[in-house]
């Protein structure tokens, strides 16, 4: 059978931003509500007979095959109208409390209002958990993006963005049969018991790492099982913390901080040598060692590095608004004048 498609997912995602387009004001539950209207609003703007111009009821989805989640039977054996948005999640929440499965809580109310998309919107019902990896790696680094900006508004609307694509996960799973909202909850609480034994009665605190280290079992390589797409930063980090729990590494920031000074002195070599290949290596090398002596300093390199990064960012800011003031051209000046009004900058701050 046809189905009726969106023009885009762009237009069609479940009103991307929200949380944002609804007045500020409103409540979570109310704006919700609101973004289930407007897609709801959306989808029947698509033409409704377009199956019929096609051979086949092509308003019918994969969920179709189960009528009666999205409709109710009169006494005369018609069928009444789908229920609206509010009330459907509203109802499918109370089923769910009068059953034997645990209690709904707040958050429940987004994986009802994602079975509610499946069932009645032609996108949502298509998409599978690989379709929708752009959009959790997209709506995670809005969220990223709101916390360092330090932005609460959006920090709250980029939440609901990232809960709504969590609850599609475990929807589609659900509806595949590969787990459900109880065994993904489940998990997760065996493993915090598990890495915090003494916050559960369970015995002592022991090192996160070593716990980490006995669960992949004995026999497995320290570091299988990173996951591939880590940032290479990032990835850096986690090969130094792994190691660390099998007792590789040095026992303050010191040792680190010699293996940076002696890489760098490598470089150096490599860059009089001119061949591009060992440049690359030993650069690779110093970011490395870096990364350890951030780490053994306490602190995590992507964070300070974006910390620098908008360091940087409003200081030339601040450079290209000072070199305007006195008539100075940025393109046109030398580094001197350039530096010194980079310095001017910082013994001002």
């Amino acid at each position: 059978m046809g189905r009726i498609r969106t023009p885009s997912p762009t237009h069609s995602w479940m009103v991307r931003k929200f949380a944002l387009r609804a007045e500020a004001e409103r409540s979570t539950q109310a704006r919700v509500r609101w973004s289930v209207d407007m897609v709801v609003k959306r989808c029947e703007k698509r033409p409704a007979q377009q199956g019929a111009r096609e051979g086949g009821s092509s308003h019918e989805t994969k969920r179709s095959e189960e009528p009666e989640k999205t409709k109710t039977m009169t006494s005369s054996g018609n069928h009444s109208p789908s229920p609206t948005p509010a009330k459907h999640i509203s109802q499918r929440a109370e089923d769910q409390a009068s059953s034997s499965e645990p209690s709904p809580g707040v958050l429940d109310r987004a994986l009802a209002l994602v079975e509610f998309l499946r069932e009645n919107c032609p996108w949502d019902a298509e998409q599978t958990p690989e379709s929708l990896i752009p959009h959790l790696l997209e709506e995670a680094q809005y969220v990223v993006d709101a916390i360092r900006g330090n932005d609460l508004h959006d920090l709250e609307g980029e939440l609901g963005d990232l809960l709504l694509n969590l609850a599609f996960q475990v929807v589609v799973g659900e509806e595949r049969g590969n787990f459900d909202r109880e065994s993904v909850t489940r998990r997760l609480e065996e493993k915090m018991e598990r890495r915090h034994p003494h916050l559960f009665g369970l015995g002592e605190k022991e090192d996160w790492e070593e716990m980490k280290v006995r669960e992949r079992g004995e026999g497995t390589r320290v570091l299988h099982g990173l996951a591939k797409g880590l940032d290479p930063l990032l990835k850096a980090h986690r090969i130094q913390d792994r190691v660390s729990g099998v007792g590789f590494d040095w026992s303050d920031p010191s040792g680190a901080w010699q293996k940076v000074a002696e890489e760098l002195e490598e470089v150096g070599v490599a860059l009089e040598g001119g061949i591009q290949e060992e440049v690359e290596e030993e650069l690779g090398d110093l970011l490395f060692s870096v990364v350890n002596l951030t780490r053994l300093a306490g602190a995590h390199p992507d964070t300070v590095l974006d910390r620098a990064n908008r360091k940087f960012q409003q200081r030339f800011e601040d450079l290209e608004d000072l070199a305007k003031d006195r008539g100075i051209s940025l393109p046109d000046a030398t580094l001197e004048v350039l530096d010194g009004l980079w310095e001017e900058l910082k013994r001002e701050r």
